[in-house]
């Protein structure tokens, strides 16, 4: 066995403050009350880390240790199931599936101490010193303390000494309670009991202080993490009464205990400057938090009632600040991310980082330029690395299933009720938290199975039907999320409606009949339905109820004008219907509420794309991924704006950016394409994004699978590729010509007809009449069959309308112009029946061609799909007959102009497709009416 060793020594200590806050420190800096923070912040990196959904600390620490989501590593909130079924226990680190950073360092031969991490016990056995987040808690009384939890400390021969450290809060005296309380000697402790809280947060953070200290004084290392969580502790216990007094908080207790949180905080820097002075200056340093705390109008003024609802209080950005040899000084670092923390200590160490791994290296913060190195996974590098042996090593999930199985052969006795509830409450708060995984990676699918199944066992829970219904949408599944809205809705009133009753009947039986009048459903939806609300309007809008949607988020914002996220939201659909003006001030006001939203800068930057203004659209999108940098999205905009303003090697950085988080992103490895082939004149460069359009055309169905998006076929209506060239090049729809091609009988002349009912003029000549095989026409022109041995100057004349042209003639169309394609779809075996109806003698001939056939649609779509003047709409044939009035939706948004829906979708007669895949002896086809104008 080889061991990969580090090029680069030096030592590394990782601060984990878990909530600490930008908006909180930066007014605390300006005054002068964190010094060794600002010291470290004015000689080093700073910057926001982005957090990740959901936001539970055991699962973003491990994030954080490791470089990958939940997903990966395991951790799926803070319980689980004990072993022998009796009960749940708090989340163990053995349930952590993958190395993390100090099992990887030890492997490399470092030595490692961890401190505190959350969820690290029971401690690792890593060639220093390993302390599990169970140590530094101490209860009973002062004078008979309980002992340290079995397990707390590795090695065996530290424990003595670190038990001697740990602090009990009856330790601590007035003077380490005034600095947070300066009126804490007025309390009477027998009325109110939260300074005993804030005594057991101290001697908590305190005990881990002490560890951490005697570890660096006493024990030699290379890399060392300690983790405080005292400061999430402080806020969520005191942040409501934080400066300003807030409405509703009683002006005594705003008095007494207005500075905890900055004593908390002030408690925290003094810590920092002994550890930074025992680290040394040749020590590099990386402070960090999973998540940010609101301090002002952004914390909720009431908390969801569900499991982890104290959560909604958490900011979506931490903070990092990295200090030391190798890294610049005074300088700020965009678009971090908590997974890269990972990823960036490896770097300092020149040790690859693991391709698996979801988070990058933040080379930007490093002093000297530094080639990065690459494993495919630390998980298949053989050695010691302290971590748990395979028997040590836990799946709770697995193992409660086992238990189940046991007790359902009589083998094992059932858990009491109490044990057995809160074993399926756990189980479903972890499903639940995978779930949130996958819908924050986009992994819509993955998250789809999991929300029905918890759907589908309690029904009345809307935060379930939410994101389930919201999933379905993603993956355009309109009739699946609409079934879910309603039933999510219809659970949400009886729900409440029973709620608000046996309220009104207790404070009529305390206070009198008229105390309190019942309000009607009408009035509790205004009180306390945004969030549906919000649902509501996409799903209006992508069902084609514009107004209706509108309507229901203006109606949400009356709700709570507070929402970034309705804001953001109503920003989207204005900006689908191309209310420009309106976009913008939605995402102005989203800003106003967060200046930290990178939704809405991300928004504002399509809005300036769409109006022509290169440079507001290009600050806009730097602005969004400046905050949240991974976003493949915000960097194909980025990309475009720098396109148009003539920048093309940052057009091409930016587009390099979005495949690489997002290598499905057809439409931007065909930007890269023209790019390389137009401007750039790199023929090597362009001929990989030529591979890679190739590549995912031929495994398409596999590829969409793995991105969240179904593949086309009988349940999908449409699939079509990223973007919209006509804001690209600033055009108009009347300068576009659209195509209808697909193979023969695929359906081109039933698209031809929906496209007239719509509104939109045809190019034919009526040569073909129409005859027993399609009774409403055909729909061609004949200068069509002479593409390729003719100028093609006819085409002109088909600007800003369609003209059937079918697949095998689409490569010889003029590079002039610019092309929407609508491409048929269907059942390959329907296809060559209908063609062999028509056919009759020569029937045989058509059975032969299904493999050409298949050869001859790849290609076509590969040379679309690589072409920087055409944009392709796939239509699934069945369920254009199925869902005309859908697939018409889609035919409005593709087409970008006044299209009438209904009466397209009025065209299709479902009755007239009677070729079917099985059915050879059936009549052919047909083709379909278009109502008379």
């Amino acid at each position: 066995m080889v061991q990969i060793e580090p090029t680069q020594r030096r030592k590394v200590l990782l601060i984990g403050w878990d909530a600490a806050d930008w908006k909180v420190i930066h007014p605390l800096m300006d005054a002068g009350k964190m010094p060794a923070l600002q010291r470290l912040v004015e000689t080093g990196v700073s910057g926001n880390l982005a957090s990740l959904d959901p936001p539970m600390s055991p699962i973003m620490w491990t994030s954080i240790g490791t470089g990958m989501t939940a997903d990966k590593h395991g951790v799926l909130g803070f319980t689980q199931p004990r072993a022998d079924g009796k009960g749940v226990q708090p989340v163990l680190a053995s349930s952590r599936k993958v190395k993390a950073l100090w099992n990887i360092l030890m492997q490399c031969g470092l030595t490692t101490h961890v401190i505190g991490w959350w969820p690290s016990h029971p401690a690792e056995k890593l060639d220093g010193v390993s302390i599990s987040n169970f140590y530094h808690r101490v209860h009973g009384s002062v004078d008979r303390p309980s002992p340290m939890p079995p397990g707390s400390v590795h090695p065996e021969r530290l424990q003595a000494i670190l038990e001697e450290l740990r602090i009990h809060p009856q330790e601590l005296t007035g003077q380490h309670i005034l600095p947070f309380v300066g009126l804490a000697e007025t309390i009477d402790q027998t009325e109110d009991n939260r300074l005993a809280t804030i005594a057991r947060i101290t001697a908590e953070c305190s005990t881990v202080q002490a560890a951490a200290t005697w570890v660096m004084r006493n024990e030699p290392w290379d890399f060392m993490a300690v983790y405080f969580d005292a400061i999430d502790h402080y806020c969520h216990g005191f942040m409501k009464f934080h400066p300003p007094c807030r409405e509703g908080i009683p002006k005594e207790l705003y008095d007494r205990y207005k500075g905890v949180v900055e004593g908390g905080y002030r408690l925290h820097d003094m810590m920092l400057a002994r550890l930074l002075e025992l680290a040394g200056p040749e020590t590099t340093v990386v402070l960090c938090s999973d998540h940010g705390f609101h301090p002002d109008h952004l914390r909720p003024m009431k908390l969801p009632n569900e499991p982890a609802g104290p959560a909604a209080e958490h900011r979506h950005y931490g903070i990092v600040v990295l200090n030391g040899p190798g890294i610049k000084e005074d300088e700020l670092v965009y678009g971090a991310s908590l997974l890269d923390i990972t990823p960036t200590i490896l770097s300092l160490y020149g040790l690859p980082v693991g391709e698996d791994m979801d988070g990058k290296a933040l080379v930007g913060a490093f002093s000297k330029a530094q080639k990065l190195a690459f494993i495919p996974s630390w998980e298949e590098v053989a050695g010691a690395s302290g971590g748990y042996t395979d028997s040590e090593l836990t799946d709770p999930w697995a193992e409660q299933a086992a238990m189940e199985q046991l007790i359902e052969l009589g083998y094992i006795e059932k858990p009491d009720d109490d044990a057995e509830k809160a074993i399926a409450s756990c189980q479903r708060e972890s499903k639940y938290f995978l779930a949130r995984t996958y819908i924050h990676k986009s992994r819509y699918d993955k998250a789809v199975p999991l929300l029905e199944e918890l759907f589908a066992e309690q029904p009345d829970q809307a935060r379930f039907g939410l994101r389930l219904a919201h999933a379905y949408l993603q993956l355009e599944k309109i009739a699946e999320s609409r079934r879910i809205t309603d039933a999510t809705l219809a659970a949400w009133e009886e729900r409440t409606l029973e709620q608000h009753r046996k309220l009104v009947e207790k404070v009529r039986q305390e206070k009198g009949d008229d105390a309190l009048a019942p309000l009607t459903l009408e009035e509790l939806r205004q009180r306390h339905q945004p969030t549906l609300d919000l649902l509501q309007g996409s799903l209006l809008f992508a069902e084609g109820k514009d107004g209706e949607a509108i309507t229901c988020l203006l109606r949400a914002q009356e709700a709570d004008r507070r929402l970034p996220d309705l804001h953001n939201q109503l920003g989207r659909l204005y900006l689908k219907m191309q209310r420009f003006q309106d976009a913008e001030e939605a995402w102005f006001q989203a800003l106003e509420i967060d200046p930290d939203s990178a939704q809405a800068y991300h928004g504002l930057a399509q809005v300036y794309l769409r109006s022509g203004h290169f440079r507001e659209a290009s600050e806009a999108a730097s602005a969004s991924l400046g905050l949240l940098f991974h976003n493949p999205s915000a960097h194909l905009h980025l990309g475009e704006a720098r396109f148009r303003l003539g920048d093309f090697e940052g057009a091409e950085q930016s587009w390099l950016n979005a495949v690489g988080q997002a290598p499905g992103m057809r439409a931007v490895h065909k930007r890269l394409l023209t790019l390389y082939q137009r401007h750039l004149h790199d023929p090597v460069k362009a001929l990989r994004h030529r591979q890679c359009l190739d590549d995912r055309i031929v495994a398409f169905d596999e590829f969409k699978k793995r991105q969240g998006t179904p593949p086309l076929d009988a349940t999908t209506p449409v699939r079509r590729t990223e973007g919209s060239f006509l804001r690209k090049f600033d055009l108009d729809a009347s300068q576009v010509v659209t195509i209808v091609s697909g193979l023969p009988r695929s359906g081109t002349s039933m698209m031809m007809q929906m496209l007239a009912g719509g509104g939109l003029s045809l190019l034919t000549d009526g040569g073909r009449l129409a005859d027993e095989h399609n009774p409403r026409g055909y729909f061609e022109l004949e200068e069509v069959k002479g593409l390729g041995g003719t100028d093609g100057g006819w085409l002109e004349a088909a600007r800003g309308k369609a003209v059937k042209i079918i697949a095998q003639l689409i490569e010889n169309l003029p590079r002039s112009l610019f092309y929407r394609i609508i491409f048929m779809e269907r059942n390959l075996e329907e296809i060559l029946q209908s063609q062999a109806r028509m056919l009759g003698e020569r029937a045989s001939m058509a059975e032969s061609l299904a493999a050409t056939y298949q050869q001859q649609l790849q290609r076509t779509v590969s040379f679309i799909e690589g072409q920087a003047n055409m944009e392709l709409l796939h239509i699934s044939h069945q369920q254009t007959i199925a869902r005309p009035a859908l697939v018409a939706g889609y035919l409005h948004d593709f087409l970008a102009v006044n299209f009438d829906i209904n009466a397209a979708a009025a065209t299709v007669i479902p009755e007239l497709h009677r070729v079917r895949a099985g059915a050879p002896d059936t009549v052919s086809e047909g083709e379909y009416y278009v109502p008379q104008r």
